[in-house]
């Protein structure tokens, strides 16, 4: 289960109050790309401090189709599959979901169930309906 980043989470309350620098709710949806962490990520990380594998295979997974929310929560709705590892990229932890490419905002988290170490030849991915996402 994942949870919401310090950013989104201030972004959401400033734009539903008023208080925030747009002073609304209405924003442009940011694109969604699914980085994997080899360090717990935080409510106050960010695409640019978020501990990523740093091998040349790996980056991050552009993911657009989620289910609608049901009970406060949605998934994935087609299987996230990242590139083949060429060398090992180490115990994965977490994930986040962040707005860019690169660097850019962490919109929301989680651990992993069970960590993964990705080897060489490994091809991780997250089976669809198997990233779920949580607001509470």
């Amino acid at each position: 289960m994942g949870s919401f980043s310090d950013y989104l989470e201030i972004s959401l309350l400033d734009g539903t109050f008023g208080t925030g620098e747009g002073k609304t709710l209405g924003f442009t949806l940011p694109s969604k790309y699914v980085a994997l962490c080899t360090v717990a990520v935080t409510d106050t990380g960010t695409g640019s401090t978020i501990t990523e594998p740093s091998s040349p295979s790996y980056a991050r997974k552009i993911m657009e189709t989620w289910d609608k929310a049901t009970a406060g929560a949605t998934e994935n709705t087609n299987d996230i599959l990242f590139a083949q590892a060429t060398a090992s990229w180490g115990t994965i932890l977490d994930f986040a979901v962040c707005d860019a490419l690169t660097t850019g905002n962490v919109l929301c988290y989680g651990a992993l169930t069970i960590s993964k170490s990705v080897a060489s030849g490994d091809t991780p991915k997250f089976a669809t309906g198997d990233l779920d996402i949580t607001l509470t």
